[in-house]
């Protein structure tokens, strides 16, 4: 009897709708634990990179010369250092047009920066849709599973004059392992997306804060002369 009831004697003996049922949750997990990790790793990263940036921009040093920098790089900008190549390069691009006033170029280096945050933005959230969907369904297509496995148990039972438990325990134990199996996936599921959902929301707003910061820099030295054709900006 416990041989019988062994977890994987019951998923191996479940009927096809349920062992079915069961691979779908067990990719459903394993899609979302690999997210997970990813997830981790990439928030970790998004902070300690906004860390060194704010680290060197707010160190006093020459805007053009921090542009160039990046520029004469060559790699691919993210987070924060995106933003700011985004606006810097709008703001010193619409300043060469001597017909602009403060409020257009401080207008054109927002829009810029604005892109650019949003497609940060994007960038972060990729795979907390997966994480809320494999939350919110598990259970019910573990759920599922159980209804179905329940139904095909005591189905069974018609072809008896005489019902016992231990000709619909196997039935049922195989049944409550798809709904086990459903927590399973959706219990981690939720915990992480709560958590780095409210990661993503944080690191955004240090985005948009520095955006209004880069902005208000600007401003004040938009109506400073141009050298080189490129705006020579410093913090006071």
């Amino acid at each position: 009897m416990t041989d019988d009831l062994s977890p994987l004697q019951l998923v191996l003996g479940a009927s096809l709708i349920v062992q079915i049922v069961m691979a779908l949750l067990l990719i459903a997990s394993i899609a979302s634990w690999a997210i997970m990790l990813r997830k981790r790793s990439e928030l970790n990263r998004a902070r300690s990179e906004a860390d060194r940036f704010e680290e060197v921009f707010w160190s006093g040093g020459d805007l053009s010369a921090m542009f160039r920098s990046i520029d004469q790089s060559r790699r691919v900008t993210k987070g924060m250092e995106s933003i700011f190549e985004s606006g810097f390069r709008e703001f010193s691009r619409m300043r060469q047009h001597a017909n602009l006033g403060s409020a257009q170029l401080i207008e054109s280096a927002r829009r810029g920066m604005r892109v650019s945050l949003l497609k940060e933005s994007d960038r972060l959230e990729q795979g907390l849709s997966m994480l809320a969907t494999v939350g919110s369904t598990s259970p019910y297509v573990g759920l599922f599973g159980t209804v179905w496995g329940i139904m095909g148990a005591f189905h069974g039972l018609g072809n008896v004059q005489q019902a016992t438990l231990a000709m619909v325990a196997p039935g049922i134990a195989e049944a409550l392992i798809a709904t086990a199996m459903g927590l399973f996936a959706a219990i981690p599921a939720v915990i992480a997306y709560n958590r780095y959902a409210d990661q993503v929301s944080r690191i955004e707003l240090r985005f948009d804060t520095f955006v209004e910061e880069l902005s208000t820099i600007l401003q004040r030295h938009a109506a400073a002369p141009t050298r080189g054709g490129a705006a020579a900006e410093s913090r006071p």
